[in-house]
């Protein structure tokens, strides 16, 4: 194996920092797919990087707390997933809701709709499963407009009060609450009632 390769290999992830996620197919630019396998392997091999389930790894961080490596971000491996096979992922309802902190409950199951087949993936400590679900939810608006939908209904009409809008308020800045305004006005009628009401009003000073 070239050693100048495996040593860019080793380069690229260090760069990406600890904690980050990644597949075979992100090192195509820099190796064949072969060679990206094999180094990425000898490293796992070796304890620097952490395998995940099939092509996928991580670079774990570590734990102060357990003295141990860090749990995997299932965000980031249902990414570096969908990036792999060339999928457009949305994350579904449940899911939204833990990514944007309005829920504490941790999801046993992590979903996201997809563009591509139905699969489940499991790794130590998760599962992922991904739902072939092709409209405009996951193909036309923008990822993040698309995550404030599904965590709106993933709370329903009735859960939405003004901690509710000040915490998205939070999330999203100025420039991603109007995109969503533009994006969404075709989504569920009472989704875009609320979204609607997330842009500062004229001289506020919300995030």
């Amino acid at each position: 194996m070239d050693q100048n390769i495996a040593n860019k290999i080793l380069a690229r992830i260090r760069g990406t920092g600890r904690g980050s996620v990644f597949a075979t197919k992100d090192f195509l630019d820099i190796a064949s797919h072969e060679t990206a396998r094999q180094s990425l392997g000898r490293l796992a091999e070796a304890r620097v990087i952490r395998r995940l389930i099939r092509g996928v790894y991580d670079y774990p961080a570590f734990s102060a707390l357990l003295k141990a490596p860090a749990s995997p971000d299932p965000d980031a491996i249902a990414r570096a997933i969908a990036r792999s096979h060339g999928w457009t992922i949305l994350p579904a309802s449940e899911t939204a809701l833990n990514l944007l902190g309005l829920s504490a409950q941790v999801p046993a199951n992590w979903r996201y709709f997809s563009d591509g087949p139905s699969k489940k993936y499991q790794w130590e400590g998760g599962k992922i499963a991904f739902v072939r679900r092709a409209n405009k939810e996951t193909t036309i608006l923008s990822p993040k407009t698309a995550l404030l939908v599904q965590a709106l209904k993933g709370l329903g009409e009735n859960g939405i009060n003004d901690g509710v809008i000040k915490t998205l308020r939070l999330k999203f800045d100025n420039k991603e609450r109007s995109r969503a305004v533009r994006e969404a006005r075709y989504v569920t009628s009472w989704v875009y009632e609320i979204i609607k009401r997330l842009p500062a009003k004229k001289g506020a000073r919300h995030a």
